[in-house]
């Protein structure tokens, strides 16, 4: 009964068009009513409580580097570098779109920022060259949801902060699942777009290959920083926020010269739009997991699932799927805050490492961010190309059921996670 009215309220007010943030406050306040426990002050806290949390401070600051990155040339030249590698050859521009999805992916944590700068660099020179826009617009929306699984993941973050484990450990365990994702899109761009009659670049000279290197080594460097500094202890991932944040407008302002003074406030104020929108929904959640632990819906969701429990490999088979369907009708960020806590307690029940399935949960909740109709990744590339969703979601179909298999594979495969995550770890 619980359940139901928690689920009932939440998905109500998310159907009338109450934003979600609002929408987790009002089931909170719902099952504080049937369990007798109303009371306003406990709401404020809970939620002033949730988000004053030193690891959440990570967030902004990756926000803040995405946004220094963009605006610095960063984003431009990790293209540049990627158009030298592999731009002359048949279908080159959309290995160009999975090389820098990756690369981009390990300095920002963004799939939203990283989508629209690709689109945005990438789609004209695409419909320039003959590609099929559509099939095109559909492998960079998903190149770009690497980015919640590849370090440093936002996703990841808000995972570690509401299931309580460690974000150092989710980091270390994103980095060979999110290269999995890539090549596993990169195969798939071969196989479908191999027949296309499309312009390829002129071959570029070693000179020219060795000037987009020097001018992009600047950028390949901060993940490098992050990633051994993390390893060794040197810092947190809230003080990794602090270096990619600073690295970024030091090398875009003082070593690439295109980021002005006069654009920090701008800047700044769109890293704390975003983050204010994450914030405000880490408070509703903080609420509603509050409720549900003295609710113990855990306990009977774990009743529920009972009959699975002996079947772990089916058991993520089955939550997996669930996710998935969930996350067409919801984003990312409220998934993990929701769910996280709900089913952690279930997880550690049946035996599977809480890590492994974080990275899991993130890795299916960030398709979710490629899925129509909610699908913000997808609904940006659609726009930045002024293209038509439902096409260019049949033009993604190829590479999105790539990467779910790559789940499935990592589902009937741990050790794919497990094994590098103990050596990074």
């Amino acid at each position: 009964m619980t359940v139901l009215i928690f689920l009932g309220i939440l998905l109500s007010a998310i159907a009338i068009g109450i934003p979600i943030s609002f929408s987790l406050f009002l089931s909170g306040i719902g099952l504080m009513w049937h369990l007798d426990l109303f009371d306003a002050q406990l709401i404020a806290q809970n939620a002033v409580d949730g988000t004053n949390n030193f690891v959440l401070l990570a967030a902004p600051f990756f926000m803040l580097a995405g946004e220094f990155m963009n605006a610095g040339g960063l984003s431009r030249r990790i293209v540049r570098m990627a158009l030298a590698l592999v731009g002359h050859i048949p279908g080159g521009l959309g290995y160009v779109a999975v090389f820098a999805a990756i690369l981009m992916a390990s300095l920002s944590g963004s799939a939203l920022a990283d989508t629209t700068a690709l689109a945005a660099m990438l789609l004209p020179m695409m419909r320039e060259a003959g590609y099929n826009l559509n099939r095109s617009a559909g492998l960079i929306a998903c190149g770009g949801v690497i980015a919640p699984v590849i370090p440093p993941s936002i996703g990841l973050i808000l995972f570690g902060v509401a299931a309580q484990v460690s974000i150092t450990k989710l980091f270390m365990g994103g980095i060979v699942p999110g290269i999995l994702m890539g090549v596993s899109i990169l195969i798939t761009w071969w196989f479908v777009s191999r027949r296309d009659n499309v312009v390829t670049f002129e071959k570029p000279t070693r000179a020219e290959v060795c000037q987009a290197f020097k001018e992009g080594i600047w950028a390949m460097i901060l993940p490098f920083i992050i990633l051994f500094g993390l390893k060794f202890g040197i810092f947190t991932p809230t003080e990794a926020g602090v270096v990619a944040a600073v690295y970024a407008l030091f090398v875009g302002k003082f070593i690439y010269k295109e980021l002005k003074f006069s654009d920090l406030y701008g800047l700044f104020l769109n890293a704390g739009k975003m983050t204010a929108v994450v914030m405000f929904l880490v408070g509703g959640a903080m609420v509603t997991s509050w409720l549900i632990t003295v609710a113990d819906l855990p306990g009977e969701l774990i009743t529920l699932l009972e009959p699975f429990m002996d079947h772990p490999t089916l058991f993520l088979l089955i939550l997996v799927t669930l996710l998935f369907v969930i996350g067409t009708a919801m984003d990312q960020t409220p998934i993990i805050l929701i769910l996280a806590p709900v089913l952690m307690p279930v997880v550690k029940a049946v035996g599977i490492d809480p890590i492994y399935f974080g990275v899991i949960f993130v890795m299916i909740t960030a398709l979710g961010l490629i899925t129509p109709p909610v699908g913000t990744s997808l609904n940006a590339v659609c726009s930045v190309g002024k293209l038509k969703i439902g096409e260019v979601t049949w033009g993604m179909m190829p590479f999105l059921m790539a990467e779910f298999l790559v789940v499935v594979l990592l589902i009937i495969f741990p050790e794919l996670v497990t094994v590098p995550l103990e050596w990074f770890s």
